[in-house]
């Protein structure tokens, strides 16, 4: 009995101390309420009136209320308010400063830019009277001009926000040569960046997209290190006929239905015209061809020399002057020379150097298995096979003596090699992109290693673009020195006058004599087709004839 009464009492105890805690708490309580009522009534509150802007917008933009200038342009006159026009530094210094209109209630502003429409003109003449600006992305570029006329940087950032958000194969031309007309850098470079991704991949397929890339631009994609290559270097050659013969003949846009690739020669616009041409005169030293010479010079063009097809293809679309082709073909002797002597122990490359000259590579992965290539052509004895799973990328120096293919026999190869890769969203847009740096690699035979792993944020179908170098590039002085031997060579089978007439500028064509007889007499002087397709030279008597043959023979 005596424990019952214990444990009430102590129950009793527990229950009056909390009831005093929760009186404490509550009068705390009951004074923090009263210091937030306090500060809550002493300081004062700012609140928008939605109806305010619409009021003003309503009023006196589109009613035209009070109106105290009137600005005429494009053939309609607006009835317009000086306080809110001043919010463009060009109509402030016009209204404030020495201009005659400074006094009137009347402008005339002459609009020569064709770009600026009726429509542009009302979205920014209207924006000037509200807090927002609704922006239809198919007028964007003429809001940009006009934003750009009257200096209204918020506007032009707005618009650059609508323009990075809306790129894809329809706008990424329209806008990037929108950006550079006037001068907006971030959208140049992220148009620039979009068409680098998708120039080989989807703008191959578009042929009224493909049609309006500039000469200029076309130059500065071929040129960059950092092009989303699809398949070979050979597959930029196909690209630049198709995109030329899209230039020359705007009538043409059927897209072919073939695949962009380096062994394939099925275009059928390059069937109809280049291989149809009967001039034997090549298409870049003709009248029609000579604005396209800048860019196919661009070419990479040792890498479209290491696959027979892909020689084929070039002696029969006759584009490309034969001439071009000596030094390259000279660079690859030497250097397959070098290797074969083992006298290239260690690759020696800048960055900058690498990236000019390097190889490059690409394709799509389509989804999140295990998948095994390797890019087709001579690659100085290396056979390079790629791996790929979901979480990483391998490389593999393949070795074995069945397959019939020269296979280089040194123990240890080197070579350098960049990978990008890159998820697009549906507009072909990077959502993530991983880029390794530059890795030198000595292989064994058969062995391989990783060259990357990859980020989670990457999603599949995923593009990879290899920029890969096998061989060491000539340095600046060799190639001089290989560009005079060919001079020297050419000259020597020539004769002074046909070298003169070689080494004419390419962008016109050659004033040589073009007759039945003097073909005749060519052709029975030439090498052999099969030991040199791209170049004919008259092979002189002597000793160099001989190796020639020896060269047939064997």
């Amino acid at each position: 009995m005596g424990n019952v009464l214990n444990k009430l009492s102590d129950a009793s105890q527990s229950l009056r101390g909390r009831k005093r805690k929760r009186d404490e708490t509550d009068g705390d309580e009951s004074g923090n309420d009263s210091d937030l009522l306090d500060q809550s009534l002493h300081g004062p509150k700012r609140k928008k009136l939605t109806s305010t802007a619409k009021y003003i917008y309503q009023a006196l933009f589109k009613e035209e209320r009070n109106s105290d200038i009137t600005v005429h342009a494009l053939g309609k006159h607006w009835h317009l308010h000086k306080v809110y026009l001043s919010q463009s530094p060009y109509f402030a210094s016009m209204f404030n400063g020495s201009w005659r209109e400074a006094d009137k209630d009347y402008v005339h502003i002459e609009i020569i830019d064709p770009k600026i429409t009726l429509e542009s003109l009302y979205s920014v003449f209207g924006s000037l009277y509200m807090d927002e600006v609704v922006l239809d992305p198919k007028e964007i570029v003429s809001t940009l001009a006009t934003a750009t006329l009257f200096q209204l940087d918020g506007l032009i950032e707005r618009c650059a926000e609508v323009m990075v958000e809306t790129t894809c194969a329809d706008t990424a031309v329209l806008y990037y040569e929108a950006s550079c007309e006037y001068g907006v850098k971030r959208v140049k470079q992220f148009t620039f960046g979009w068409l680098l991704v998708n120039l080989l991949n989807t703008c191959r397929k578009k042929a009224n997209t493909l049609r309006l890339i500039s000469v200029e631009l076309m130059e500065q994609l071929i040129t960059s290190p950092d092009l989303y290559v699809m398949q070979t270097e050979f597959g930029l050659y196909t690209l630049l006929r198709y995109w030329m013969s899209l230039k020359l003949f705007p009538a043409n846009l059927t897209t072919p239905s073939v695949p962009v690739t380096g062994e394939t020669d099925n275009d059928p616009v390059r069937e109809k015209y280049f291989i149809e041409r009967t001039s034997g005169v090549p298409f870049l030293r003709t009248p029609q061809g000579a604005p396209f010479e800048r860019v196919f010079r661009a070419l990479r063009l040792r890498y479209l020399l290491n696959h027979h097809v892909d020689m084929r293809v070039l002696r029969e679309d006759n584009i490309i002057p034969s001439d071009w082709l000596h030094e390259p073909l000279l660079e690859q002797w030497n250097s397959i020379l070098s290797v074969d002597m083992s006298l290239e122990k260690e690759l020696k490359c800048d960055e900058q150097t690498f990236l000019e000259s390097c190889m490059r590579c690409g394709r799509i992965l389509p989804e999140s298995v295990t998948q095994k290539w390797r890019w087709t052509g001579f690659h100085y004895g290396l056979d390079l096979m790629l791996f790929s799973d979901s979480r990483a990328l391998r490389i593999k120096r393949h070795h074995r003596t069945e397959h019939e293919r020269l296979l280089s026999l040194q123990v240890k190869r080197q070579f350098m090699i960049r990978i990008s890769l890159a998820s697009l969203n549906e507009l072909g847009q990077i959502k993530h992109e991983q880029k390794t740096a530059i890795q030198t690699i000595s292989l064994e035979k058969n062995e391989e290693t990783i060259l990357a792993v990859y980020d989670r944020a990457l999603t599949f179908p995923m593009l990879i673009c290899v920029n890969m170098m096998l061989v060491s590039p000539p340095e600046k002085k060799e190639r001089r020195k290989l560009a005079q031997i060919v001079d020297d060579e050419v000259a020597e089978c020539l004769g002074q006058d046909q070298a003169r007439a070689l080494s004419e500028p390419s962008s016109g064509c050659s004033n040589a004599p073009h007759t039945p007889a003097a073909d005749a007499t060519r052709s029975s002087n030439t090498i052999p087709e099969r030991s040199l397709e791209l170049v004919e030279v008259p092979v002189p008597s002597g000793p160099l004839r001989e190796r020639v043959a020896w060269v047939n023979d064997s």
